[in-house]
């Protein structure tokens, strides 16, 4: 009886233990989740930065009489757009790493 005992809870302490993540792969996993948000928020800025250097480039001329002025604030906005794209794919590329 000991001995089916003994395996039973050996089993048992090794499925347990198994399913629990180490602190090391805790601290990893929350340093990557961190890095990920801070290339989101980065996104979030280079939108904001982006939209804001358009509506200078619109102000300039209120009327947007000039092509010259639509294109270029529409360049802006679609650059700014770019780069937050790439640091929301990168920041995809770091979650992917927790797994």
């Amino acid at each position: 009886m000991k001995p089916i005992f003994h395996i039973l809870a050996a089993a048992s302490l090794a499925t347990l233990l198994g399913a629990c993540d180490s602190r090391q792969e805790d601290q990893r996993e929350n340093a990557l989740e961190n890095r990920a948000d801070t290339l989101e928020e980065r996104a979030d800025a280079a939108r904001d930065s982006g939209e804001r250097k358009a509506d200078t480039i619109e102000e300039r001329d209120p009327g947007m009489n000039s092509r010259a002025t639509e294109n270029a604030a529409d360049s802006v906005r679609e650059g700014s757009e770019n780069k937050a794209d790439a640091l929301e794919n990168q920041a995809d590329v770091v979650r992917d790493q927790k797994d």
